[in-house]
């Protein structure tokens, strides 16, 4: 099972498809940091001070903040898919076996 943070864009159904497999799943509104604009960085920041991946929709920024540093507790990176339960899946799948996602960039998309 691995630390989740799902951003604020990330789905909720798809957070509690993740749950129902077994994740840890914390969001943005449950950790009261919604609706604050806060930047990019500092999410990654408060996710990695938690020991939590964050997982999210916005490939582009998070993408662009690995490769300036690996230092984060992890990011899984997913194109957009209405099928919430194959998004779960996917993800659940994508993250099972590795052992620590501490320093890694996962991508998920559809298949």
């Amino acid at each position: 099972m691995a630390a989740l943070y799902a951003d604020e864009d990330f789905p909720y159904p798809v957070v509690e498809k993740l749950r129902a497999l077994g994740q840890d799943v914390l969001t943005v509104q449950e950790a009261g940091q919604a609706n604050q604009k806060i930047p990019d960085d500092k999410v990654l920041a408060y996710a990695t001070a938690l020991g939590r991946a964050v997982v999210t929709h916005n490939r582009r920024d998070y993408i662009r903040m690995h490769n300036a540093s690996a230092k984060h507790a992890g990011i899984i990176v997913c194109t957009h898919d209405t099928d919430e339960v194959r998004l779960a899946k996917n993800i659940h799948k994508a993250i099972e076996k590795i052992a620590d996602l501490q320093g890694q960039l996962v991508r998920v998309t559809r298949n």
